[in-house]
């Protein structure tokens, strides 16, 4: 519920939202999905380690993983830095784009948060 994911071209890059990094707080470790995996939607891809709490990270739509963010093993902070841009998680070419329509915008998920 807390993963975003922006597409161009069939392939979408996902990752945790800013409220959910600020959530966990000061991010230690980062565990993403193997490039060439297929996925479902809302399979485990993936968790997000803190020194509060750990989070698993579900994939919010179906589709093969073609690259990660490589960066996050070394930099796992990268994601408290610019959870939105930089500190993506994944990419993945869709299988289905009609599970877009199923998403939260912007808006719905920022009224779901209180923001």
């Amino acid at each position: 519920m807390h993963e975003w994911i922006q597409v161009e071209n069939g392939v979408g890059t996902v990752g945790i939202t800013n409220h959910a990094q600020e959530a966990l707080g000061d991010i230690v470790y980062v565990e993403t999905p193997e490039v060439g995996a297929t996925v479902t939607i809302e399979d485990q891809v993936g968790a997000v380690e803190s020194v509060k709490a750990a989070s698993d990270i579900y994939t919010p739509v179906s589709g093969e993983i073609t690259s990660i963010n490589s960066i996050l093993a070394d930099k796992p902070k990268l994601i408290n830095q610019s959870a939105e841009t930089d500190g993506w998680l994944y990419k993945i070419k869709l299988s289905d784009e009609s599970e877009l329509e199923k998403l939260l915008n912007d808006a719905q998920y920022k009224e779901l948060i209180g923001e």
